[in-house]
Formats: C-alpha cells, sequence, structure tokens
C-alpha cells in the first residue's frame, strides 16, 4: 500500500485511501487546497500592507504636528519668562501649539482609519476562498474519513461484512451488483460467503479501500 504509514491516525481514522489512484487524488487534491489557504493568506497580507502605505502621510503629518506643537510650546515657555508681557506674548504661541496638536489628531485618526480599512479589506478577501476550504471542501473530506473508517472496521468484523454487503446492495448500481451473480440479493439472504465477500469488497472499492483484512 503506498504511504500506508501515513494514512490512519490515532483512534483509526481513516486520511487517504488504500488504492493507489484514489490515494493520490485524495492527496493532490490536500496538496491543492493547502497551496489555495497558503495563497490566499499571502495575498491577504500583501493587500494589509499595500493599504496600510495610505497610512504614510498621516504618520508625516503627526510627526510634523507633534514636532511643530512641542516646539511652540517651548518657544512659549521661553517667551513666557520676559517679564511684564510675558503672558501676553505666550498666547499666540499657545494657540498655535494647540492647533498643531489638532494637525496631529487628524494625522492619527487618518492611520486608524486605514488600518481599519486594511483589516477590513484582508477580512474580506479571506472570505471567499477560505469558505469554499471550510463549506466545501472540508465536509466532503471529513464525510469520506467517517465513511472509510467505519468500512474498515466493518471489514475487520465478521458480521461487518454482512453490513458491508447490505450496502453495496442498496447503493451500488445495478450493473455492478449483475457482475457479481444475476441473482445476487438471493445470494446475500442465503448467507452465500463468495457473494457476500464479493459485495463487501465492491462496497470498499468504492471508497478506494482493499478488501484485505
Amino acid at each position: 500500500m503506498p504511504g500506508g504509514a501515513c494514512r490512519d491516525t490515532l483512534s483509526g481514522v481513516k486520511i487517504y485511501a488504500d488504492r493507489f489512484p484514489v490515494f493520490l487524488r485524495q492527496l493532490l487534491t490536500d496538496l491543492l487546497v493547502a497551496v489555495w489557504v497558503y495563497a490566499a493568506i499571502r495575498f491577504a497580507l500583501w493587500l494589509h500592507d499595500l493599504v496600510q502605505r495610505l497610512a504614510v502621510p498621516g504618520r508625516k503629518l503627526e510627526g510634523a504636528g507633534g514636532g511643530l506643537a512641542d516646539n511652540l510650546a517651548d518657544a512659549g515657555g521661553k517667551v513666557g519668562r520676559v517679564p511684564l508681557v510675558g503672558d501676553e506674548l505666550t498666547a499666540p504661541f499657545t494657540r498655535a501649539a494647540d492647533a498643531a496638536r489638532s494637525v496631529a489628531e487628524a494625522g492619527r485618526d487618518q492611520q486608524e482609519l486605514v488600518g481599519q480599512l486594511a483589516l477590513a479589506l484582508s477580512v474580506a478577501a479571506l472570505v471567499f476562498p477560505l469558505g469554499l476550504v471550510l463549506f466545501g471542501w472540508l465536509p466532503l473530506r471529513v464525510r469520506w474519513m467517517r465513511r472509510a473508517s467505519s468500512a474498515k472496521a466493518l471489514a475487520a468484523a465478521p458480521a461487518g461484512r454482512d453490513l458491508l454487503a447490505l450496502r453495496a446492495l442498496v447503493g451500488q448500481p445495478l450493473r455492478k451488483l449483475t457482475t457479481i451473480d444475476p441473482d445476487v440479493a438471493e445470494g446475500w439472504r442465503r448467507g452465500d460467503d463468495a457473494t457476500v465477500d464479493a459485495l463487501a469488497a465492491l462496497e470498499l472499492r468504492r471508497l478506494g479501500l482493499r478488501s484485505g483484512r
């Protein structure tokens, strides 16, 4: 069996099929899904960084406004030490410093807005590709794992062969059933070992599993 050591995990959960064509298809699909998710995440990060560049003017505005406010406040403090007229001379510097702080605050607001926009666009870019994985590929993959694990456990039990054979009678196309025996249902009712084994093997083959125990 190719890759047999990596096909089962704890608790006997079947991860990959035994038959090579099915195993190869599952493996390639899983790799493609992994690449798809990786590419989606990388694109979202790239988009986030691209939008974040719009915050550069805001950072420059904040730096310039903050620096100007500090310089004006410092100059106002020095002017305020002038005897008699110090308070009057300080007022214009104080107003100018307040205006500069408003400019710096506007720069911070612009950066915050850009950050929120970058996050929203990045999340939006992930919704579709990850949605396909979570609601398309993953349920099908988990369903196969559950069915394959259950079928493998049944195949290992003598009574389980009868249940697998019954599944085959119910779910397999009539064309495949008649290749086993034209009166395959009667053979199953009689408990014919050859018929039951053939039906069980047919059901296991549908899941990509081998009938050997």
